[in-house]
């Protein structure tokens, strides 16, 4: 059954609360879900694959070729930090035009519209929670011992579930009016410690203090934090302590929300007319 067929036959959910709300975003995320890997003969197991392929290039090419690589475990570093980049590009890019994509939904149905953007954040959770089983496997196996500062990954991958999901609502709305949204996006990558940890900022050429203002960015924050907490706190330093200070790190984490209620915000003002300006 398709996403759109549900919407049509459980009218209840238009008006059913906050109960039927949360029912109809988890029954559009898991048909999303299984849609998704429908007809394929491998299912599943591409969503583990595609990082893992991302992360075999990437690996080869830092480490094996430009021998660049920064600070141990650097595998360990990387294939985290694809993993939870590829859940936040997939939960945003997946929002852009997913109202755009249901125009005939929206068009017909009287529905909470907030159900789509949201759904599609859900089912990028899915996957993220897939593919870091990958992540806990390579990392055991590269010899780093589970540690207590692990428990700091649940706050971690919050954060970006809520940075997530209120780029979802801001660029889903956006998208309707302009469709020059989806690009402008994606250069996010480039500004974002991915490829490589947050101490690499001051250890370049670029102008001094400069990794205090790259690291109010929400994702060098986050993964900074990451690599200090799950592979190896000696070798990777804090978010504070690669920012310098707690002010680049505190300034982050409201961006975070800020980010959240813009799009919330954004998303409630421009929700009445969705189908019109489609």
């Amino acid at each position: 059954m398709s996403a759109e067929s549900f919407v049509t036959f459980d009218r209840s959910a238009v008006d059913g609360g906050v109960r039927r709300f949360v029912e109809l975003t988890l029954t559009l995320a898991r048909t999303e879900f299984k849609l998704k890997f429908f007809g394929s003969a491998l299912g599943y197991f591409w969503s583990l694959v595609r990082p893992l392929l991302f992360f075999g290039v990437l690996y080869v090419f830092f480490v094996k070729i430009v021998h660049i690589a920064r600070g141990p475990h650097y595998g360990v570093y990387l294939l985290t930090s694809i993993v939870f980049w590829n859940y936040l590009a997939e939960a945003t890019g997946g929002s852009v035009n997913c109202l755009v994509a249901r125009e005939s939904m929206l068009r017909k149905v009287r529905f909470p519209r907030l159900v789509i953007p949201l759904s599609v954040s859900l089912t990028a959770i899915f996957n993220l929670a897939m593919n870091f089983i990958v992540v806990i496997v390579f990392t055991l196996a590269n010899g780093v011992s589970p540690m207590a500062s692990w428990f700091e990954m649940i706050p971690i991958a919050f954060g970006f579930m809520i940075l997530a999901t209120g780029l979802a609502m801001l660029l889903s709305a956006l998208y309707v009016r302009y469709r020059d949204v989806d690009p402008i996006w994606q250069a996010w990558f480039y500004g974002s410690p991915v490829m490589y940890p947050a101490t690499a900022y001051a250890s370049s050429r670029l102008p001094s203090g400069f990794e205090r203002f790259a690291m109010t960015n929400p994702i060098a924050t986050l993964l900074a934090q990451m690599g200090h907490a799950w592979v190896d706190p000696e070798g990777y330093p804090s978010a504070v302590g690669a920012a310098h200070g707690a002010l680049p790190v505190i300034i982050a984490i409201l961006i975070i929300f800020a980010v959240f209620a813009l799009g919330w915000s954004v998303f409630m003002r421009e929700a009445p007319r969705l189908a019109e300006n489609l």
